[in-house]
């Protein structure tokens, strides 16, 4: 299960743009103070998608008042409906949401709903049974009570939205990052005002700029927290801003809404900022009830696992104390999620000569004073069984990129610019490069690669996947 990858050769280490960004500081309002707080996150994340529920669930209790339908179907009938609209994107995020443009969705969605629900009072309570005709009369209705009500929650957000807009960051140097900064000064119905562009190209021009340009990730840092940011405009595709990777963990880092402005908006999501195709960047990262799923899963299989495997463990460690000795487990300190260190736990299988043999030395597979016991715990990778405590314990996931020692992360995070990427999630016993057969003298660039694009695509279904390709690898001896 363990890998790790071949010695990377010593690089220059990147040089920062030399740029300084003005002083960024919370903008005043007409009367010289500065603005009032913002509300706590999760009430601003909440407050359009309740909006938009209060608007459904009222519309649908006006229609069940007005229609012959039994009161009781109003809970399968909510149900059903928050699941066909959250399916169907109608509570995501729009800078410009039109009611009109959503009708033939709602009305689509509202025919599934309640022709469900009289197949089911057909079914199970006959005695409601309800005509085509009554189902037809409910669709319309709820239709247009659901167009009224969002219509009325759009127009009552685009006034709340000029009156205290939220701040945001432009990113990019084209003449689109020029263009939908002044669409936004120009037009505060969209609820966004700019207080700094990041480019981390800077030239001369942009010194006559009234917007701070931000040239480093440690200005944004800086902006984002003074001036309690809560959007990011790319005008670029992501892919093509410096330090993309790094900057979107950033951003979402500190829950700031990402958008694209583009021509490839998908079209049943049609939104614009001026004219502007505009789609939001949904990143994985920030995910709280899937990453809760996910450790919560990791903590049930790493107990069981933990009891199943207590007699092969039991077999271990006495094996390791009659061969080598006292001092059965090896600890030693590897970078987690975020840069955090914490102490992994192995079997041991060679004793170092020093500390500094130990944090510096890439690779003793073949080592001579490795014993036979060593190098069979090696080989089947039942060194790495201890590393179920540590995943109990939160230090580490059972899926994720592996950690590393300190001295090769910041050798490695410097020779590749997407190394230091990989710790945007927590660390895991086995990962995607593994499966892949990443693992004891390849490619770190190759390894990084698959560690970022499993973060980028994680899904718990991927984790089972891993954990499946995993255990089948056990069965051909490898081991780090």
């Amino acid at each position: 299960m363990t890998t790790e990858s071949a010695f990377a050769p010593n690089t220059a280490q990147a040089t920062a743009v030399p740029l300084t960004a003005p002083s960024v500081h919370p903008p005043r309002t007409a009367t010289g103070r500065r603005p009032v707080p913002l509300a706590p996150r999760s009430i601003r994340r909440r407050g359009p998608v309740a909006g938009l529920l209060a608007a459904d669930a009222l519309a649908l209790a006006l229609t069940l008042a007005l229609m012959p339908w039994p009161a009781m179907v109003f809970a399968p009938l909510a149900t059903l409906m928050l699941a066909l609209h959250t399916y169907r994107g109608l509570y995501g995020a729009r800078l410009s949401p039109s009611a009109l443009t959503e009708l033939p969705p709602l009305l689509v969605l509202a025919l599934i709903q309640w022709y469900a629900t009289a197949e089911a009072l057909d079914a199970y309570a006959p005695e409601h049974t309800v005509t085509y005709a009554t189902i037809a009369l409910a669709t319309a209705t709820q239709t247009t009570l659901t167009c009224t009500s969002r219509a009325l929650v759009y127009r009552t957000r685009r006034r709340t939205a000029a009156r205290r807009p939220q701040t945001a960051l432009i990113v990019g140097h084209n003449p689109v990052a020029q263009q939908v900064t002044a669409a936004l000064h120009d037009r505060p119905e969209y609820g966004l005002r700019p207080v700094g562009r990041i480019d981390a190209s800077p030239t001369d021009a942009t010194r006559t700029e009234t917007l701070p340009v931000l040239a480093t990730l440690e200005d944004v840092s800086r902006a984002v927290i003074q001036n309690s940011v809560r959007h990011a405009v790319f005008t670029h595709p992501p892919e093509q801003v410096p330090d993309a990777t790094a900057l979107v963990a950033l951003l979402t880092e500190h829950d700031c809404r990402l958008w694209r402005v583009d021509g490839h908006t998908p079209p049943h999501h049609p939104d614009h900022l001026w004219g502007f195709a505009v789609q939001p960047l949904h990143t994985r990262l920030h995910r709280p009830v899937a990453h809760a799923a996910k450790r919560a899963m990791d903590a049930f299989v790493a107990v069981v696992a933990l009891l199943a495997a207590a007699p092969v463990m039991a077999a271990c460690a006495l094996a390791v104390r009659l061969s080598d000795g006292p001092g059965v487990i090896f600890r030693q300190e590897r970078i987690g999620r975020d840069g955090r260190p914490f102490t992994l736990l192995k079997f041991r299988t060679l004793s170092p000569a020093d500390e500094h043999e130990s944090a510096t030395r890439w690779s003793v597979a073949m080592d001579r004073r490795m014993s036979a016991t060593g190098n069979i715990l090696r080989r089947t990778s039942l060194d790495e069984l201890p590393q179920l405590w540590n995943v109990l314990r939160g230090d580490m996931s059972l899926v994720g990129p592996r950690p590393e020692r300190p001295y090769f992360v910041s050798k490695f995070s410097h020779a590749y610019p997407g190394y230091q990427a990989r710790h945007r999630m927590p660390v895991g016993i086995t990962g995607l490069a593994q499966v892949n057969g990443l693992r004891g003298d390849t490619s770190i660039e190759d390894r990084a690669r698959f560690d970022n694009l499993y973060i980028e695509t994680w899904s718990l279904w991927q984790d089972v996947c891993i954990l499946m390709r995993t255990a089948a690898s056990l069965f051909r001896l490898g081991g780090s």
